[in-house]
């Protein structure tokens, strides 16, 4: 089983405004491997009754990365998403497979 390289946006620091506030911009960074699967129809209910959020797929995120993925535009398919809610993580020892992490993502407009 392998996942794909999906496109995440990072937001980073790039200068201050005259009054010294900072001031951000997106950089794109590839991350290869992970797996896009659709969600449930129960987890649909689930974050739109937790978040307000219609949840379109769920993410796995491989082991090793260290990439904030909470709160993030992410693009794959030709579309852009945006994740919400916090990233679940477990323990990679217990996990057999490559991606201990999942988080899940809503079309972005």
């Amino acid at each position: 089983m392998k996942g794909i390289t999906v496109t995440l946006w990072e937001t980073v620091q790039t200068g201050e405004d005259p009054f010294g506030s900072p001031l951000y911009s997106e950089v794109p960074v590839d991350v290869e491997n992970v797996l896009v699967a659709p969600v449930s129809g129960e987890d649909i209910t689930e974050q739109l009754q937790l978040y307000g959020k219609h949840a379109v797929y769920t993410l796995g995120i491989p082991k090793g990365d260290t990439h904030e993925w909470k709160d993030r535009k992410v693009s794959f398919f030709g579309q852009d998403f945006h994740s919400f809610g916090m990233p679940v993580e477990g323990i990679d020892e217990l996990i057999p497979l490559s991606w201990n992490k999942k988080v899940q993502v809503e079309r972005y407009e």
